[in-house]
């Protein structure tokens, strides 16, 4: 069975199958892409029989019947977090596991900060979004770096090419040269649900929605949250 997933979801997805396929379930060969590119790959008509997406994109593909809506399952929830590099002054992790208390706080760090690294995909377009909505893009937009495809910015962090960087947690948890200083706060969390469904190209519809439902159900939550991403309510 084929499945195509963004970038921000592959080691949770491949865990989540492999314990699938242990139940007698049907093993399944996920290909990690870029969203954007894994969305157009769909759209185009290409066969899978799982789709893993941002919610938003997959309903767009739901929309357009390149995916079967009665089966689109929300996944995981994956956190946008704030690390630097492991040398840096910059305060531990809070208690709670915070970055900062508010979003004032979160705005005086990009203000101080020399360069700022960030994702592509939704979390990377939510970050960008809020900094203009701030009225900061003047001020820091020609220290943004967005991350190169392929490259996350942990990565960007240990090299040294930016000294602040934002990315969903699960892709900074376990990373060499970097320290997470937490979650963003409430009052600008940028919180992205990662969803599955059923493609329109699936050679057995019914197994695929089998595998779906094992990956929605109570049985794969704690290799989820092993990953550090949350369950959808």
């Amino acid at each position: 069975m084929k499945a195509i997933s963004s970038m921000a979801t592959r080691h949770v997805l491949a865990d989540v199958a492999a314990a699938a396929a242990q139940t007698g379930l049907p093993e399944v060969e996920i290909e990690s892409v870029g969203g954007v590119d894994a969305a157009k790959r769909v759209a185009a008509g290409e066969q899978v029989d799982l789709v893993f997406l941002a919610s938003d994109a997959l309903s767009r593909l739901a929309g357009d019947g390149q995916v079967d809506p009665s089966t689109v399952r929300p996944l995981v929830l994956s956190q946008v977090a704030v690390a630097v590099p492991s040398g840096s002054t910059e305060p531990a992790t809070r208690p709670e596991g915070v970055a900062f208390a508010d979003a004032a706080g979160v705005r005086q760090a990009l203000q101080a900060a020399t360069r700022v690294g960030y994702s592509t995909g939704p979390s990377g377009t939510a970050l960008v979004q809020m900094i203009d909505d701030w009225g900061l893009t003047a001020a820091v937009g020609d220290r943004l770096v967005q991350a190169r495809p392929g490259i996350p910015v942990a990565k960007l962090l240990a090299d040294g090419e930016v000294d602040l960087g934002f990315q969903q947690l699960s892709e900074l948890v376990g990373q060499s040269g970097v320290r997470i200083l937490g979650v963003l706060p409430a009052d600008c969390a940028i919180d992205t649900v990662f969803s599955g469904a059923v493609a329109q190209t699936a050679v057995d519809p019914a197994a695929a929605h089998a595998v779906l439902d094992f990956m929605n159900s109570e049985a794969a939550e704690q290799i989820k949250l092993g990953h550090s991403f949350g369950v959808p309510q």
